[in-house]
């Protein structure tokens, strides 16, 4: 039986980025061939540094499928755990803990050929090149592609045995957005030679906020944030450009286009008014609201409503992005949330799951997984 905390801790200290997770991917591997071994019914296929694991059924009229992530974040971590990171990188979103909950699953559903098809899909790049649009847009999983697909997150703020999902929108959609107005650098001293690129980018900032608050529906919901700034190079020079990275997030794509043509006009608008150029990328990609399939959500609600061990949680949408969201567009499933009790958030540099919630993950998924595959 595979010691699932030995895994996780391993797999919490060698994170990687998407599409470079090959020491991530080796590992996997090596314990996937130790559970599968001797199991006719089991193949497993790769795709650049994804792993797909089907399990055959004995009499498959469908295929169910299970996703998780394996690609960890740019979070220098100060955990000061003894398995903490030490390569600049960091499982700050608990991928660590999706991956050692599927390799449980594996372990479990695999003891016997299940009825129907099961597939497990160790998806890169969740973070950052929304891994799972490129697997499916490169046909990566040809004739195992699933008739539903399941998959979780971790929510720190959840306790070990909750499980919180809804029967419509779980997350958010969203969209990166690069931006750098171009003026003309000078010295402090004389301003009107030169065109002061951050006096824009300011101005830029604070009419972007009126998007949310003139332009969406008070029974919307949007985000518009710009996180980073990098403008000038000392006290007394005038920036001859301003570079800002920011994020869009909206519960529907059609908030998500609205969003994204307002805030192309207002960058454009600024861009004239200060008689600058403008060079800006909206990137969305695959991470599309995570929109819940209500027949298949309901029956997993139900399932786990009558688990004594599971206290499920009818929960409200969720900001957040997952690229699962693209998945699910193509294909019914369900995501839902996995307390793992941490004190501190998601993406934080210290924040640390109880590592408890991995048997009770694998213990109460595997029996819904049981049931779906019909045993």
């Amino acid at each position: 039986m595979l010691n699932l905390i030995k895994i996780r801790r391993h797999l919490h200290s060698i994170p990687e980025i998407g599409l470079q997770e090959h020491g991530t991917q080796k590992y996997l591997l090596e314990v996937i061939y130790k559970i599968i071994e001797n199991k006719p019914f089991a193949e497993l296929k790769t795709w650049q540094t994804g792993i797909l694991v089907m399990l055959h059924g004995s009499h498959a009229t469908k295929t169910i499928g299970w996703r998780t992530d394996i690609d960890g974040l740019p979070v220098e971590e100060q955990t000061g755990l003894p398995f903490a990171s030490k390569n600049g990188r960091m499982h700050a979103c608990g991928h660590d803990i999706h991956m050692t909950t599927a390799l449980g699953l594996l372990e479990q559903l695999s003891e016997t050929q299940p009825h129907e098809n099961l597939l497990f899909l160790f998806q890169p790049a969740e973070e950052n090149e929304a891994g799972g649009k490129l697997m499916y847009d490169e046909n990566a999983f040809g004739d195992w592609k699933p008739d539903e697909f399941y998959g979780l997150h971790v929510r720190p703020e959840l306790a070990v045995g909750d499980i919180a999902t809804n029967t419509h929108t779980l997350f958010a959609g969203t969209c990166e957005v690069e931006l750098t107005f171009k003026g003309k650098g000078g010295h402090a001293a004389f301003p009107h030679e030169a065109n002061d690129a951050l006096v824009a980018a300011s101005y830029f900032v604070t009419q972007v906020q009126t998007i949310v608050s003139r332009n969406v529906d008070p029974l919307g919901s949007a985000v518009v944030t710009f996180g980073k700034m990098e403008a000038g190079t000392t006290n007394n020079i005038i920036a001859e450009t301003a570079f800002l990275h920011g994020t869009i997030r909206t519960l529907t794509q059609e908030m998500n286009t609205l969003t994204q043509k307002r805030l192309t006009k207002i960058a454009q608008g600024v861009a004239q008014s200060f008689d600058m150029e403008l060079d800006l990328k909206l990137k969305q990609g695959g991470y599309l609201p995570v929109e819940n399939n209500p027949k298949l959500a309901s029956e997993l609600m139900t399932f786990f409503e009558d688990e004594a061990a599971v206290n499920l949680i009818d929960i409200e949408p969720a900001m957040t992005g997952e690229d699962f969201g693209y998945l699910l567009s193509k294909i019914p499933g369900v995501m839902f949330w996995l307390g793992v009790d941490s004190p501190a958030p998601l993406h934080s540099n210290k924040m640390t799951p109880n590592e408890a919630v991995l048997d009770f993950a694998v213990e109460n998924i595997a029996k819904f997984l049981k049931m779906k595959t019909k045993r």
